[in-house]
């Protein structure tokens, strides 16, 4: 089988124009679009943006990496993004693949303890908020979403009739089910159909088409326009995609949740620093500490590996009072022996 032919960008283009049309050519998420390119953009102004990325190599890439470890104080997981992005660039934009490891100073792997609400925390949270919001927060708290995913939920991920919501493509481009609170489903039926009549209403003022990726746009010529791939949180308004340039009506902003869940924690009178993925860390925690099989609950919480999902096992409350020291049941009376 002979290999695909590697894709060029415009050489008349500037350099991160180039970088964006090929990270558009290889269907990259926006969101990712722009990470990779503040990322890259950072790496040829730490050497004063004199230097142009092709006289640069394996010896600069890795100072900028040690400068974020050392002076930045980057997290493990935020130097390995940095790396990626800059990689790219040299594999995928310049045709320039860096030859051997690349060996910076690590940055440190910090594994702390998750922030955590009580149940009895969760309830003040959630009755200090309303609408949209209150809804999206339940959902957070409710089914253990990431907030990426409760945004970019559509239509067909809410099963009603088998109580399940779809994640699709979510962290680490993976697939899962998780729960669908029973306490949900009126609120979020009469929630689908408020944004099936602004559907309708888009439809009718020619408009109502959503994106979808590439692949399933190809595939499916008329699914942008079908209800079941609408967003279940659809924006209200509608907004030129700052890549086709067409009109459409995207999701909601993540930050207005995140600034919804801010006011109502304030407001509740709670002194942890407890955000949006709070909940997610609090579902986790409330199921273990309900007896649930740690093994559910790392598939509900979609963890490749139950290490990941162990961490809430330290952060689970327990009553140590219940617990026999080993003396006591080394002192206690023995039953005698039966003649």
């Amino acid at each position: 089988m002979e290999n695909k032919p590697k894709f060029r960008p415009d050489p008349s283009l500037k350099l991160m124009d180039q970088t964006r049309q090929v990270l558009r050519y290889h269907h990259y998420a926006y969101r990712t679009e722009q990470t990779y390119c503040d990322w890259i953009t950072r790496f040829i102004r730490f050497f004063g943006a004199k230097r142009h990325p092709r006289e640069m190599g394996k010896t600069e890439i890795e100072a900028f990496l040690s400068h974020l470890a050392t002076d930045g104080n980057v997290a493990a997981a935020t130097q390995r993004l940095a790396m990626n992005a800059i990689l790219f660039l040299y594999r995928e934009v310049l045709d320039q693949p860096i030859e051997g490891l690349i060996e910076p100073v690590k940055a440190k792997r910090q594994r702390r303890p998750p922030v955590v609400l009580s149940q009895a925390e969760v309830k003040k949270v959630l009755s200090r908020m309303s609408g949209t919001h209150h809804l999206m927060a339940q959902l957070l708290y409710g089914c253990g979403l990431r907030l990426m995913e409760c945004v970019r939920l559509r239509i067909q991920d809410l099963d009603f009739e088998r109580n399940l919501i779809y994640l699709r493509a979510a962290k680490g481009n993976k697939d899962r089910t998780t729960l669908f609170p029973g306490a949900l489903k009126e609120p979020l039926q009469q929630h689908v159909e408020r944004v099936k009549s602004l559907h309708d209403q888009d439809l009718a003022e020619g408009f109502g088409e959503v994106y979808l990726p590439t692949a399933l746009n190809k595939k499916y010529v008329k699914a942008a326009k079908n209800f079941r791939w609408q967003y279940v949180f659809p924006s209200k308004s509608r907004a030129t995609d700052p890549r086709s340039g067409m009109v459409r009506r995207h999701h909601v902003l993540e930050s207005g949740l995140q600034k919804a869940v801010a006011i109502a924690v304030a407001r509740a009178g709670i002194r942890k620093r407890a955000g949006c993925h709070t909940f997610r860390h609090s579902f986790a925690t409330h199921l273990l500490e309900n007896g649930v099989n740690i093994r559910v609950v790392q598939e509900l919480m979609g963890h490749s590996d139950v290490k990941t999902t162990e961490i809430y096992t330290h952060v689970m409350e327990k009553d140590i009072r219940t617990v026999a020291s080993p003396l006591d049941q080394l002192m206690a009376p023995t039953s005698p022996s039966p003649v």
